[in-house]
């Protein structure tokens, strides 16, 4: 997505004001949604993400700000979001705790997360609450991996998908899961997930994410997944390849960690009620 694209998108994006208004058709749903977006330099992505919200699928967006060096805090407050600055970066785990922590004190019965980067799709929202308002899932995640060539043609690196695929088969395997794409950056939450997840303990780093899905299975709560478009560009955040080995690393530990603790050789604070 080229500079031009975004800016015209910047231009047409609704305000909050125009997603919740009062002219908004009304959505059969009976739990208070909020929507948390933990930010780090997505001031050319924030407008196209957010006009992407069904009309009526949430009651509130909260932006948590990272540390920004760009206009993202000054856009988002045009737009009438809530928003939160961190003034110096606690990492990416570190933001999802201020947003969980705030979106619990607006009595949220579901939370969703999703990055401001325009890389995963906010259209599914309203479909990926109404499963957790049937209690069909407690957690449903936005899978990017519906065919090998879909997620190589929306931009997916090579060596992403393939890590993406064994990691994800890895911890379907020791997990006893069954879901498309366990690193997801879209989360639906039910309010009971993340007051029972001691997510506090987890790391401020991007290994919080999964740490917080291994925390889920032990504490029995149920995942499911929706497809969502993959969008791979420029402007879209990503870690580099040396970050990203090291993820995948302490992604293995994490699973280990679950499993020692379920054997009864080590406890960890993780699972710690």
């Amino acid at each position: 997505m080229d500079m031009l694209v975004a800016e015209r998108l910047r231009r047409e994006a609704p305000s909050l004001a125009d997603i919740l208004g009062p002219d908004a058709p009304p959505l059969r749903r009976r739990s208070k949604v909020v929507a948390v977006m933990p930010a780090y330099n997505a001031a050319t992505t924030l407008h196209a993400t957010v006009a992407d919200v069904p009309p009526g699928s949430v009651d509130k967006i909260i932006l948590v700000d990272d540390g920004s060096t760009d206009d993202t805090v000054a856009i988002a407050q045009e737009m009438g979001l809530e928003v939160i600055v961190h003034e110096q970066n606690r990492g990416y785990g570190g933001n999802q705790k201020t947003c969980y922590r705030r979106a619990l004190a607006e009595g949220a019965d579901i939370v969703v997360m999703i990055h401001p980067d325009y890389q995963y799709d906010s259209r599914v929202i309203a479909a990926a609450v109404n499963i957790i308002e049937l209690g069909i899932c407690d957690i449903v995640l936005g899978s990017r991996i519906r065919s090998r060539a879909e997620a190589l043609a929306g931009g997916m690196p090579l060596y992403k998908y393939i890590a993406n695929r064994f990691l994800t088969a890895f911890e379907n395997i020791l997990l006893g899961q069954n879901l498309g794409d366990f690193h997801s950056g879209f989360r639906v939450y039910r309010r009971a997930v993340l007051e029972t997840i001691p997510f506090e303990r987890n790391s401020d780093d991007f290994v919080f994410d999964t740490q917080f899905l291994v925390q889920a299975v032990h504490f029995n709560f149920r995942l499911g997944d929706i497809p969502v478009p993959v969008r791979y560009f420029k402007e879209a955040s990503s870690i580099n390849f040396k970050r990203s080995v090291r993820y995948g690393l302490h992604t293995l530990w994490t699973v280990a960690e679950y499993w020692l603790q379920r054997l009864g050789l080590r406890r960890s604070s993780l699972f710690s009620s």
